[in-house]
């Protein structure tokens, strides 16, 4: 049923809480999971302009969500890791619905208040936008 998994991830504990809720899908239905992390327009910018190094670059986006990646290490699951860029919402949602996956896992948070307001969640935008069935996990 879910074989295909697709984990929304940017390090914050309502990622990781999303991880373990993904492993555990994947490790019942024997499925895997491909952990996304989009890299917006304006910390792309930043990392450029602050970082010389674009290898020291990929490091420190790395580890952002190596809490994330410890706990998929420490699974027996497969994954696989892709790091997107643009805005989070639509870069997933389009992600999501070009690459078939049978569900998609995402924490409930990640923006402060006033940017969930004024924007819109990540998570509301994957429910509304993605095909296939997504968890949102608190």
């Amino acid at each position: 049923m879910f074989k295909k998994i697709l984990l929304a991830a940017d390090g914050s504990e309502h990622s990781k809480r999303s991880a373990e809720h993904a492993i555990n899908l994947a490790e019942k239905f024997n499925g895997t999971i491909e952990a996304v992390y989009v890299v917006d327009a304006k910390s792309s910018k930043e990392d450029v302009l602050h970082n010389v190094d674009k290898y020291k670059v990929k490091e420190e986006r790395q580890q952002k969500i190596q809490p994330v990646l410890d706990l998929l290490d420490n699974s027996k699951v497969e994954y696989n890791v892709q790091m997107l860029h643009g805005e989070p919402g639509p870069a997933i949602v389009e992600y999501a619905n070009q690459h078939d996956f049978d569900c998609v896992v995402v924490g409930s948070r990640g923006l402060n208040k006033l940017q969930t307001m004024v924007l819109g969640s990540v998570s509301h935008k994957l429910a509304k936008h993605v095909y296939c069935p997504v968890l949102i996990v608190k």
